[in-house]
Formats: structure tokens, sequence, C-alpha cells
């Protein structure tokens, strides 16, 4: 919302030296938010002056165009020229040329003289052209920066003014005024008018507020006007979607008078593009009061007015020219020619007001919040008025609003208002709220006085009755998101200030704090960014192709996806099943880019729907579903595990003098697995795997000791990296870290460290080249019994020496004992234990 601070001032006490910024500070006080200032006066400098065109000589030229050399007098006649500068005649006539052709000799004018700067950085001043030296310009309102109109120059009596040369012409078009942008949240919607933002003002600052609307005398009654029914079949929620219509009517009109000045500048300041007169009353009343209104040229009306929901198929063109086809929740506008504009939205081109317009039937109506709000985006409509209607519209305001555009057209345009007029509908019920005395210090946690909370309510507008235990408040029908002892209490927070709510951290009560998977998962993210990875988000919206590719192991299987109803591209239409699509879009990225030595991971939930789908149905707005419908939607959200999943592509460090980086291979993508197994207490099982996303033969599937499949890691699979553009020999993991949350242990208990020396020895077992070697890690651990610290495998050989289908398995065995130190005789027969043991299970020989 777009403050006009000559507008505001009407209305409230602000200070004639406050700027734009002052004000905003000042409404952030009651809990706006800054947005901008407008102040024409950064890109517009005068001197700017009224001038009067005293002579005119078209001269053509050798280009084909035709300039009109002008003798223009900028100061009173017998007055002397106070202006000095480059350029400025001090006998107060200027030479300027002038390319435009739209006006006269005597037609007063707005000059720039030498020494102005024009929007966009335009600097005036005198030099030749044309073989004159020209000394200024005769502006347009689109130099001007007040206007879009490039067609001609801006002649003064054509806006209805005749001001006396040399008359500051910023100030006589509000150049000199500035505007204060505020973001108003949705429930704040009478804060969409000045006079809205005015009593926000009054609150700030504790100064007086006028109501605008106490200047307006409107009729008590209105009686014997247009005829107007209201008639909605189909209410939305009960509610009809209309409750209150007024109608007026002003006669014999003059549409093509031109809007003031002091009314376009401000509507301009405001954000809203000056049309013609009528539309600009509109708009400058829906400004002042928050009431939208609606302009009808009543001769082209047929028969009364009915408020109805539409006919399905019904189609109705709207003022932009595009004829729609109507839904049967559309709240309608007619007469007895069919639809005539969707009410609160936009008004149809067949009853427009134009220049040839001399009766207005002006509409102030009041329509309910999701009917307009369904409207305006089921048609893409978004407008000032739905944008209100939507927020909530003051319902007591309606014949106000009429009165005052009334009271325009006739002073404005000239028009004769009946006496008569149309006010029907039911008045809302008065929302009242009962209010215990203490409980807005329990909710807020500060201590407010009676005086405090009284104030602060009455201030608002609300009516307050005293009983035993507090106030019994009545809200003002500005304020329709007063409903609750909840939101009275944020209200008297708000105006005593939020400043003097004091400042306490919580103290978590005994025993409190992180959860045990929230602990976990925060150490397994910490251990694999101490590990040298960084951290990344990606979307969770995948295509049906990733899905199929990294949802599944197996090639073809069976794999099920939550689609989007309405994605941002059907390219992204499916929710996640796998974290890795998303990290490859990202080293993909990151690539093009030019870096190429990544190690990403993510920590991110998957989808994975299971059998039990929920009911396709969404339950109407507005009223609270029973539990079987809330049963029945939950048995439709899909499991969502959390996956952890990590890109390493490229060099593991950066090169340097003395130092080659290594590049990443499937040893690290294990190894990071492995760290996280080792973080949470969790021993993974690693095997040789089959994953259609990664190489046939460089992928590892980790598994719990209860055989639980929770994830792969390796290299991936070479078709897929030259798809994404990703470097060959690329490497990735993914994992169930909720699988693993689970399989860990609720108390890590640390081993016994032994102050006893280690005995090493090492062992090379020929074995059949499809046996894994973890396999045989494992028949080594088991058969060299409890004295075995550690055995990690250190090399695989197959070749010259090697029998064919057989490789050679090279492993360090790690022996201590916990009370004494071993001889070598211990560790050799626990060794030979070893080897007997995979030699049983395998046929393994030693080399």
């Amino acid at each position: 919302m777009r403050i006009p601070l000559s507008w505001l001032r009407e209305f409230a006490q602000v200070p004639a030296g406050a700027t734009a910024e002052d004000v905003m500070a000042d409404l952030v006080r009651v809990g706006f938010e800054e947005e901008a200032v407008h102040r024409p006066t950064d890109t517009l400098r005068g001197p700017v002056v009224v001038g009067q065109v005293l002579s005119l000589v078209k001269e053509p030229q050798t280009n084909g165009k035709t300039i009109n050399w002008c003798q223009v007098r900028v100061v009173p006649e017998g007055q002397e020229q106070t202006l000095t500068g480059k350029g400025i005649d001090p006998s107060g006539v200027q030479g300027i040329v002038c390319g435009a052709h739209n006006f006269v000799e005597g037609d007063k004018v707005v000059v720039t003289l030498p020494g102005a700067v024009l929007p966009g950085d335009f600097h005036i001043s005198a030099r030749k052209t044309y073989g004159h030296m020209s000394a200024g310009m005769i502006a347009s309102v689109r130099e001007l920066g007040i206007g879009e109109d490039h067609d001609g120059i801006l002649v003064l009596s054509r806006i209805g003014l005749d001001p006396e040369i040399g008359t500051d012409a910023m100030e006589l078009l509000g150049l000199y005024d500035q505007a204060a942008e505020i973001n108003v949240t949705p429930d704040r919607g009478y804060a969409f008018s000045i006079r809205g933002v005015a009593r926000e003002y009054a609150h700030a600052t504790g100064t007086a507020f006028t109501d605008p609307a106490s200047r307006v005398n409107a009729p008590a009654a209105l009686s014997g006007g247009y005829g107007v029914k209201i008639n909605d079949d189909a209410p939305i929620y009960g509610k009809p979607g209309c409750d209150r219509f007024v109608a007026r009517t002003v006669r014999g009109v003059d549409a093509t008078r031109p809007t003031p000045p002091w009314m376009s500048g401000r509507l301009r300041l405001a954000g809203i593009r000056s049309i013609s007169l009528a539309v600009d009353i509109s708009n400058y009343v829906m400004l002042e009061l928050g009431q939208p209104l609606h302009f009808y040229d009543q001769d082209k009306l047929s028969g009364d007015i009915v408020v109805r929901r539409a006919v399905a198929g019904e189609k109705l063109t709207t003022l932009d020219g595009k004829e729609r086809s109507l839904d049967a929740e559309d709240l309608l506008i007619t007469d007895a020619s069919g639809p005539i504009g969707v009410a609160g939205v936009m008004g149809g081109a067949s009853t427009e007001v134009s220049d040839t317009t001399t009766t207005v039937l002006v509409e102030a109506a009041h329509f309910e919040e999701v009917s307009i709000a369904r409207s305006r985006r089921r048609h893409k409509l978004p407008s000032e008025a739905s944008k209100r209607f939507e927020r909530g519209v003051d319902w007591q305001v309606a014949n106000i609003a009429a009165q005052r555009a009334v009271d325009l057209l006739v002073e404005l345009a000239g028009g004769t208002a009946d006496e008569t007029g149309t006010d029907v509908g039911t008045s809302p019920d008065a929302v009242t709220i009962a209010l215990p005395a203490e409980f807005p210090a329990a909710r807020i946690g500060i201590d407010f006085t009676e005086e405090q909370i009284v104030t602060s309510l009455e201030d608002l507008g609300a009516v307050l009755e005293k009983t035993d235990a507090g106030w019994t408040v009545t809200a003002p029908s500005w304020r329709n998101d007063l409903e609750t002892k909840e939101d009275l209490s944020e209200e008297v927070a708000r105006l005593v200030g939020y400043d003097q709510i004091p400042a306490t951290l919580p103290v978590a009560p005994p025993g409190r704090g992180l959860t045990r998977v929230q602990q976990q998962r925060r150490r397994l993210v910490q251990a694999l960014a101490d590990a040298g990875l960084t951290e990344v988000l990606a979307y969770p919206f995948v295509s049906k192709a990733a899905n199929d590719t990294f949802g599944v192991a197996e090639e073809g299987a069976r794999r099920t996806a939550v689609k989007l109803a309405n994605p941002i591209s059907e390219e992204h239409g499916y929710l996640r099943t796998s974290v890795l699509p998303g990290l490859l879009e990202v080293a993909k990225r990151n690539h093009s880019r030019g870096f190429r030595d990544l190690a990403v991971f993510e920590a991110g939930l998957v989808f994975l729907p299971g059998e039990t789908l929920g009911t396709p149905s969404i339950p109407p707005l507005g009223v609270r579903p029973s539990d079987e419908v809330l049963d029945a939607l939950y048995d439709g959200v899909p499991d969502q595990p959390l996956h952890i999943a990590a890109v390493l592509t490229g060099h593991d460090s950066p090169a340097a003098a003395g130092h080659s980086p290594r590049l990443w291979d499937w040893v690290d993508a294990l190894d990071i697995a492995r760290l996280a197994g080792d973080v949470l207490g969790v021993e993974l099982v690693v095997t040789q795997g089959r994953h259609q996303a990664f190489h046939p033969g460089r992928a590892a599937q980790l598994s719990l000791r209860s055989g639980e499949v929770v994830g792969y890691a390796g290299e991936l699979h070479p078709k897929l990296l030259a798809a994404h553009d990703v470097p060959a020999r690329s490497v990735a993991l993914e994992l169930n870290a909720e699988a693993l949350f689970e399989a860990a242990a609720d108390v890590v208990v640390a081993r016994h460290i032994s102050t006893f020396p280690v005995a090493t020895q090492d062992v090379a077992l020929v074995v059949p080249q499809d046996v894994p070697a973890d396999d045989v890690l494992a028949a080594l651990r088991e058969g060299a019994g409890e004295l075995l610290e550690d055995v990690a495998l250190f090399d695989v050989y197959a070749g010259k020496g090697i029998e064919d289908g057989k490789k050679s398995l090279a492993f360090g065995l790690r022996f201590r004992a916990t009370d004494r130190t071993l001889t070598a005789d211990e560790a050799s027969e626990a060794r030979e234990h070893a080897v007997a043991a995979a030699a049983e299970r395998f046929g393994a020989v030693q080399r």
C-alpha cells in the first residue's frame, strides 16, 4: 500500500517536515513492514515553471520534420526574472524549439528551464538546434514522469488549470509530495486504505485521528432508487456472496472533464494510473475509505440489477476486452440482458462508463471474501478491488463511500444527484469476545495495566463492557480479523509496543533437549561435513525417468511414486524416491560453471507411497473434517524416510606444487558409507551389489547384520554419467538413514583400550574369482578368535603366477590381548586358525 503524505495529513497529524522514511518508521512500530519510498523529486528537479506561448513559428526542415520556434513567457509581464543561471533569459521570455504540434499561441504550458533535471537523468541546458539557441523545453506528461502520454505537450487548460505565469509547476502538479509504501499482511485488509493507515499512524504516534468517513454526510436510509435484488441460491459455506448493495444515481455528468491534478497526482503516487474522471473518482474513494466501487452507464442497463451465481457456460466480456467462460461458483452482477460483471473482481464492457455517459449509477457493495478470492484466482484477474474484498471490507462504510463518490461526481463532473437511492442487504451480527482480565498478561508475558488494555482496545474502535471476569469486547466493523481473545491480546501488545515485551530466552525443563533421532542426524551430517564434503539442498521434484533409474535397484522392477497435480514443469512432475537425481543435477550445474572437483552430500526426505491410498476428495474449507476423513487423508500420505546421499566427481584435492591430486574412486564412496555407520555405531555389511544406476562391477550393496539392505555405494553407471554430462568414473552412495537410526544402539559402549602391544601378521589367500573379499574377511575374523583385534584387506591380485579363475587376497591381521603381551607363537596359532576357517569355507590356499 502506497500512502501519499499529503493525503495522510488530512486525517492524521503528520509533522510538516516528516518524510516518507519517518512515516514508515512510525508504522513499523505497529506491525507494518517497510517496502519503498516514492518521491518524484528524486528524479525531477527544477526550475520547472508555468509558461505562456507568446508566438509560434512553424519551420519545415530538410529531414521532413516541421519544428516550432516558440517564444515563451515564464515571468509575469512587467516583472523581472528572479532565476539566474546559464541560459535563463533575464527578460522572462525564453526561445524554445519544440517538435510537438498540439498547442497554439496563448496556451499555458509547463516549461523546464536550463538547470532542470528530468527523469532519466536528462539535464536541460541551452543548446543550439535547428538553427536556434533553444533555452529550455516545453514538457509532456511523460517527460515530467507523471504519465505515459507522449503524444504532445501538457496544455494546462485541458486539465482544468489556469495558473499565473511563472508559478512553480512542480508544486502546481503535486510533484513535491511523496509516498511511503508498506507491506500489508492478509489479516489487515483495513490498511489498504488511507483511512486504515491514518488510524494506525495515530496509534503509533499517540496523536489524533480524523475518520474520513465522519466527513461524509450520508443519508441514514435510502429508498426509491434503482432496482436491485440479491439472489444467491448457492452460497459458499452457507455465507451469501453479497450481503449489502448500495446504488446511487448521478445525472447530467460530463464524463469528458479532466481529472484535477490534485487527484491524479495522489492516485499516481498511490500507484494507480489516471484514466478518466469517473474511473479516477471510483479509485480515489476506494483508496481513501477502503470500499471498492463500480460505476455503470445507467442508460446501458436493462431492467433491475440482480446479484446471483453464474450458470455454468455463461459468457461475459470484461472491461479488459476478453470473453470469459463463467463457473457456477462465480458471483455475478446481472441485468435483464445477462451478466454485466464478475462481482468484486471486474465489470463488464457492455455497461462501461464512456465519454458519452451522462447518467452514472454508483455501486458500493459488500461481497463475501471466499467468493471473490475464488473468482479472482479462477479467471486470473487480480485487481485493486478484489485485493480488498478477499481480505475483508467494512460492511458499514458502503453507503458512506457511495455518498463520497456522488459528492465528487457532482463537484468535479457537474452532475446532479438523485435524492433517492438503493440500500439492500442484511447487516452481519457484531462480533463479541469475552476477554478475561488476566488473559493478555498470561498470553504475552508482560503485566498490562487495566488502563493499557482498555485504552488500546478503545483506540481500535472496539466497545468494551465491564464484567466480573474482565470485559466483553465488541470488535469494530472494519476489523474482521478480530475473533478471539488471543486476537485482542495481540492487539494490546501491538499498540502498547512490541519494544515493551522483555526479551528472555526460554529455559528447557530438566531432561528435555534434542531427541535421540535429532542427535543422530546431527552427528551424521556433521561427520560428513568434517570429512570434507559440502552439504547442499536439491529440489525434491524429479522426472519419471529419474525415479525409474534410482528408485529401484533392478531395471524394470515395479516402482511407485507420487505424481504432482500442479508441477513446476512436466519434466519434474514427481516427488523423488531417491536423493541422488538432485545431487547429480547439482554436480552438472557446478561442472557447467567450471567447478569440476566436487564432494557434495544431502540429507533429505524421499517419498515412498505404499499400497494404501488416501481419499481423492479434499474436504471443504471452513469446516473441521471428521476423524474418519482425516484418517483417510493420512492413509494416503506416503512414507517419508530420511536418506543421505553423496556424489564425488573429479579429484580429492586441488593440484599444487609437489602434489598430484587423486581421482575419487569407488573405495572413497564405500569409506564414506562406512563412516556414516561408524558415527552411529552401526556395522554395515558390504557385499558385491547390483543397481541399475551403478557400474555393474564397481558397486557395493550395504546391509545391516539382520540382512536388511540400507543402501549402495560405488561408481555410477558410465551411460548415466554421460547423459548428465558428469565426468566418467564419478562415484556416489545413498543410505537409508532412518534404518540406520533404528539399528543404532541406544547407548554406544566404548571398547576397552589395551595397553599391551599389538602383534601384526599378514596372510595372502588364493580363492576363486567369484568369492567376495568381505566373505573371506568374515571367515578370517571368525576363525582367529578373540585375540584378533582387526583385519583389513590391503591387496587384490590376479594375473601372472595365479591360476586362471582365481585371485589373491592379502589381509593384514592385528592381534592383541587385554591382559598380557602376546608371544609370536600365540599370534601365529591364531592366524593359522583363521586361515583354516577360510580354507574350509572357500578352499582358500596360502600363497
